[in-house]
């Protein structure tokens, strides 16, 4: 099978020849490791069946001081584009030719992050409680910009998939009622969902945090892949048994404790067991629950990478 077709496989829930794999890494972790690579580069040496691709995008810019401040904002919004579609259409075409990867466009930040990027957490938090026409409002203005971005890349064929972020959750639980979200993150998300759906491609959402109580949501929304599913904070056999005939999930794999601070055995050990429950039957990309970070022994890296190219 290409990696492609595994990672497809592995979303419309079939058993494919191994799970596909995605592990990524910060800076200084990929630098730890570069002295086992072989001379490879980190992304040849880590041979993933997804290549994320970061589309032009846009970003706030130069919003005024009431916006940083405790009441709500008067001052207009300004954004500005970044990157070069041009560079973002030609890079995809020369991968579709020279890999057999899935091609994953990541967008982090989409939606609620943004939302907050504009005012911080604190204040956006209490927008969304004591002012929820304007949060109501903000959040529909940065729905309608990502559509139209949106628009202007799902045309090209070469895309897999779209990857949204937004963090909903802390690892104790929701940092808002599912009411709440309801009410002012769903309609929006599933707009997007939809959008990238009419032009057959894949949705993934990221959220860190214990989002347990908003999964039947996304499942309602009709979201395909789920990352990171913190181990931490949520119980995988749960997640497998209540809804993995329904979603497909990317994660699983705790950096928070076996990676950085078990042995390589220990760290086979608890990937096997991640794998063979969360990819029973199809439906799970075989990954960390976060970058791997340099606290992760490289030794601790190369045993994830083992258990991750064994065939099942």
């Amino acid at each position: 099978m290409t990696s492609r077709e595994r990672v497809k496989a592995a979303i419309r829930h079939e058993q494919a020849d191994r799970c596909p794999y995605l592990i990524t890494m910060c800076g200084d972790a990929a630098e730890q490791l570069a002295p086992h690579t072989g001379g490879k580069s980190f992304a040849e040496f880590i041979d993933n069946d997804v290549i994320m691709v970061f589309p032009p995008w846009w970003q706030w810019h130069e919003l005024g001081e009431d916006w940083i401040g405790m009441d709500v904002p008067t001052s207009p919004q300004k954004v500005r584009g970044t990157g070069s579609y041009g560079e973002f259409f030609d890079n995809l075409k020369e991968l579709a030719e020279t890999t057999d990867k899935y091609l994953l466009v990541g967008i982090y930040g989409s939606h609620f992050e943004k939302a907050y990027f504009s005012r911080g957490l604190e204040n956006f938090m209490a927008d969304m409680a004591g002012a929820p026409q304007f949060a109501h409002d903000l959040m529909r203005r940065i729905v309608d910009r990502n559509l139209v971005m949106l628009e202007n890349i799902l045309t090209a064929d070469e895309i897999d998939g779209v990857l949204l972020g937004s963090d909903w959750g802390t690892q104790r639980g929701l940092l808002m009622s599912p009411e709440v979200w309801d009410d002012m993150i769903r309609p929006g998300e599933q707009r997007e969902y939809d959008l990238i759906h009419t032009f057959g491609k894949d949705v993934w959402v990221h959220s860190c945090g214990k989002i347990d109580p908003l999964i039947p949501r996304l499942v309602e929304m009709g979201l395909d892949v789920l990352n990171p599913v913190q181990p931490e904070c949520m119980d995988l056999e749960t997640l497998k048994r209540d809804f993995g005939d329904k979603l497909a999930f990317y994660g699983g794999i705790t950096t928070q404790t076996v990676l950085p601070f078990g042995t390589p055995e220990e760290v086979r050990a608890e990937a096997r067991r991640v794998r063979d429950l969360m990819g029973a039957g199809g439906g799970y990309i075989f990954s960390p629950s976060q970058d791997l970070q340099a606290d992760v022994p490289a030794e601790n890296v190369l045993a994830l990478l083992d258990v991750a190219r064994e065939t099942q």
